[in-house]
């Protein structure tokens, strides 16, 4: 017999550390798909992580716990098809420690992806991101630090991962004021900050009075604000703001929807999209396109050129090549 508790423990502290160097978040996002599915095995078996063996990890019981995110967790496709994917890292690094394991492990890797639908991405208009930043209550402590948060993540588009790893030191005030931190791939980037958004960091950045090194954001205690806590904080603002604002009340708000917001806001200003894909940390300028899909207002602009000065109002019909290039964009 042979536990999986060694291979595990390698996998973490030699393969993701060591040999891949993998970033401290993507190291958590393996951890806590494995907690998961550790958790999942012993509520069905009742044995503990140090003895389960691979037997207890066949096709049929990673099947069964990638079913159980999706009908019970009630997590999308998409993190489904993330779990997934530390699954396979998992098992491919066990695959050159454990031949005697080769068939089960193979059943296990040969798990494909679930196909999902490519939705419309959901951002906020200029009045809801108003009554968004508006709704937290300026009179506590816990409200002017989200009312800095809010507005600062709508304009920078920085992902919730980057908001709460921000420090102190990060922050740069004055002429040229930006805001430093660290996204995917360990890429580095600087985004420039507006001078609302700079006058209402100085404010609380004066009232935070933080070290260099301490959290931009604390909660009271001054640990760093999880990623939980942020969502939860942008859906209960969310839910407040409806009340002035109505067209917010068919939209799920959530942190990644302001990155959404900004990115929309650029591309409707007319700025290029390579300029967007680097302001957002993109790893290529193609992940920008769904934006250019979610924008009415490029589409529009296109049937208008394409629309013979001649033709009544509602009485044009475009050709079917037009329509055709309507639909590519």
């Amino acid at each position: 017999m042979t536990l999986i508790a060694p291979t595990l423990q390698a996998f973490f502290s030699d393969r993701l550390a060591q040999q891949r160097q993998a970033s401290p978040r993507t190291i958590a996002a393996y951890r806590d798909t494995l907690r998961l599915l550790l958790g999942f095995v012993h509520t069905k078996t009742g044995k503990l992580p140090a003895q389960l063996d691979w037997s207890d990890l066949d096709a049929a019981t990673i099947s069964a716990f990638l079913n159980h995110l999706e009908n019970e967790r009630r997590n999308s496709i998409r993190t489904r098809n993330v779990r997934l994917t530390a699954i396979r890292s998992l098992f491919s690094y066990a695959a050159l420690r454990h031949p005697e394991h080769a068939l089960l492990i193979q059943r296990v890797l040969a798990i494909p992806p679930k196909r999902f639908d490519k939705r419309v991405i959901t951002f906020l208009t200029p009045l809801e991101v108003d009554a968004l930043v508006a709704a937290p209550d300026q009179s506590r402590w816990e409200g002017r630090r989200d009312r800095a948060l809010l507005l600062l993540a709508v304009q920078t588009g920085l992902r919730v991962s980057e908001l709460t790893g921000l420090n102190c030191r990060d922050v740069t005030l004055g002429t040229g004021a930006n805001i430093r931190c660290e996204g995917k791939g360990r890429k580095q980037r600087a985004v420039p900050l507006t001078t609302p958004v700079t006058t209402l960091l100085r404010a609380w950045m004066a009232e935070r009075a933080g070290l260099p090194h301490d959290p931009l954001f604390p909660t009271r205690t001054g640990r760093r604000l999880s990623r939980d806590a942020i969502a939860l904080r942008v859906s209960t603002h969310a839910a407040t703001a409806a009340r002035d604002c109505p067209s917010l009340l068919g939209k799920r708000v959530h942190p990644h929807v302001l990155r959404h917001t900004c990115a929309m806001s650029l591309l409707q200003a007319g700025v290029d999209t390579s300029v967007i894909a680097l302001w957002l940390g993109h790893a290529g300028v193609r992940s920008t396109d769904a934006y250019i899909h979610a924008d009415i207002t490029i589409k529009e602009k296109a049937l208008a050129l394409t629309t013979p000065a001649s033709a009544k109002p509602g009485r044009y019909r475009p050709t079917d090549k037009v329509l055709a290039f309507l639909e590519s964009l």
